[in-house]
C-alpha cells in the first residue's frame, strides 16, 4: 500500500514521521518544538550522566541542581502528521523520520 499524496499543484508527497531525537546530538534549542502544532515532542532536562530526568515546564526548573542540559524526545509519536517542519528548522540534524510508506500498521 503506497502512501504517496498529490499536493496542490499535482506533485507526490510521502509523508515522514518523526520517530526518534538522537539526545547526543539535540542541543534542546527548542525550534522542533516551536513548529509542531501536533506536540509531538517535549523538552527534557538531562543530568550530568546523561540521565533523563523529567519534563521542563517552561520554567526554571533546575531539578534540585542535577540540570546539566536540557535535550527534545519524541513523546508523542502518533500525532506526527509527517509535515517534516521540525526536520527543516532542526540545526543538529539530529531527528530520525520514516517515509509512511515503511510504517507497520
Amino acid at each position: 500500500m503506497t502512501s504517496t499524496f498529490t499536493t496542490r499543484d499535482g506533485s507526490g508527497w510521502v509523508p515522514e514521521y518523526l520517530t526518534a531525537i538522537d539526545g547526543a546530538t539535540c542541543m534542546g534549542c527548542g525550534r522542533c518544538f516551536k513548529v509542531c502544532s501536533r506536540e509531538v515532542m517535549h523538552l527534557y532536562g538531562v543530568d550530568d550522566a546523561g540521565e533523563i530526568l523529567g519534563a521542563c515546564d517552561g520554567e526554571d526548573d533546575d531539578f534540585d541542581g542535577e540540570l546539566n542540559r536540557m535535550i527534545m524526545v519524541v513523546n508523542h509519536p502518533g500525532r506526527c502528521v509527517g509535515c517534516g517542519a521540525c526536520a527543516r528548522v532542526c540545526p543538529k540534524n539530529c531527528q530520525t523520520h520514516i517515509a509512511a510508506d515503511n510504517v507497520a500498521a
